[in-house]
């Protein structure tokens, strides 16, 4: 009779006579007798292969805790002996065996303890199993956890500074206005967004603001968004409406060889006094909220269809007045679209933070973002990126 595999012939053929000394001394674990003091008093000749020990070094001789590497000892002392003690048994405890030759066997440990009639304990046996393969195992898991790990934060890292090439360095500093920006990306930051702010200055008292939000995630998302805040830099300057700029990016969009598309909201900014103008071109995305002092939020925006999906999309011009006190809040959807669980965050709870937080622009662009991120449980779906501008007292 062929064994099966990881069991010895010996041991088979003792099973097939019968044998039980030879079972016992044969059988594919260590298997050991000792002293409810843990002396050693019985060991078979698989523990004394696995180990390299002679029968005379350790029967009568050594303790099974002695044999322990030093961290299994503690263990040994700390839980191994007071569980067999209280519980009677132990079940699959991990150790270390030091053998005679200095080097370490991890087993896997089994134990009960065996009790006399009136309750006292008479001797402790013990089953080893050889856990090297599995100790392999372990540690091949872990390197690859700690890869992975590795590999992610490589990830963020890298995500991280691709993100900040999108977005300018800090808010600019324009006269007269005052402009505050806020951006979260979304989860942990693995992975760049497509969310993105900018604001640039195209002559005297003469200022353009975007806000866009390029579909998707990834390199290619930020290939096109980097593509979108670069032609827009480009047009508006000799273009006077954001309509026309948002009708050439839609354009540039459609023959680009990226499918992806994106809403923008632009906004173009002229001082007039002691106040400023502001013409506001939107391709599909959500309406900024215009705070004046003494009244509610209103939404305000030019109007027009995603940016890169129609063909001769049209787009419409909003022109308003800011005056003294005044507030655009300009977000992406990732505020009024943030989720937790099946609930919105909504256009109600964002009107009601904006009016909650007048003060100033980077109070109400702040109190914005960590509202919607704290609405997620700190941990946002989508991205979020907040601009708020005004016309200071």
């Amino acid at each position: 009779m062929t064994p099966p595999e990881g069991l010895p012939q010996s041991w088979v053929e003792a099973l097939l006579d019968d044998d039980p000394e030879e079972l016992y001394q044969r059988a594919p674990c260590g298997l050991l007798s000792t002293t409810p003091d843990g002396e050693l008093v019985r060991v078979n000749k698989t523990f004394l292969d696995w180990t390299g020990y002679r029968r005379e070094d350790l029967v009568g001789r050594r303790s099974f805790v002695s044999l322990l590497s030093p961290g299994g000892r503690l263990y040994h002392e700390t839980h191994y002996a007071p569980m067999l003690q209280m519980q009677g048994q132990v079940r699959e405890v991990a150790l270390e065996l030091v053998r005679a030759d200095g080097s370490r066997l991890p087993v896997l440990i089994n134990a009960v303890l065996d009790r006399d009639p009136d309750g006292e304990p008479r001797a402790a046996r013990v089953v080893l199993l050889d856990a090297t393969e599995r100790r392999r195992y372990e540690q091949e898991l872990l390197l690859a956890k700690q890869r992975a790990e590795a590999s992610e934060l490589r990830a963020r890292e890298l995500a991280r500074t691709l993100q900040q090439t999108l977005l300018p360095p800090a808010p600019p500093t324009i006269p007269g206005l005052d402009f505050s920006a806020a951006f979260r990306p979304a989860g942990h930051g693995a992975e760049v967004g497509g969310d993105f702010w900018d604001a640039f200055q195209i002559g005297p008292d003469d200022w353009v603001v975007v806000l866009g939000d390029v579909c998707g995630k990834g390199v290619e998302a930020a290939v096109v968004t980097s593509l979108v805040r670069h032609t827009l830099r480009a047009v508006v300057i000799g273009l006077h409406a954001p309509s026309q700029a948002l009708a050439v990016l839609n354009e540039v969009l459609l023959v680009h060889e990226t499918d992806r598309f994106c809403t923008v909201v632009l906004v173009r900014l002229q001082r007039q006094g002691a106040t400023w103008r502001a013409t506001l071109g939107s391709g599909g995305h959500p309406a900024p909220l215009l705070l004046s002092p003494g009244s509610p939020a209103v939404p305000v925006s030019g109007s027009g269809p995603l940016v890169g999906v129609l063909d001769n999309a049209r787009f419409e011009d909003r022109r308003l007045t800011l005056g003294v006190g005044d507030k655009l809040l300009l977000f992406t959807d990732g505020v009024t679209e943030g989720r937790r669980d099946r609930e919105l965050y909504g256009d109600a709870r964002l009107r009601s933070c904006a009016e909650r937080h007048r003060g100033s622009t980077e109070e109400l662009a702040s109190a914005v973002l960590e509202d919607v991120v704290m609405f997620q449980h700190g941990n946002p779906r989508d991205d979020v990126a907040v601009v708020a501008l005004g016309v200071p007292g």
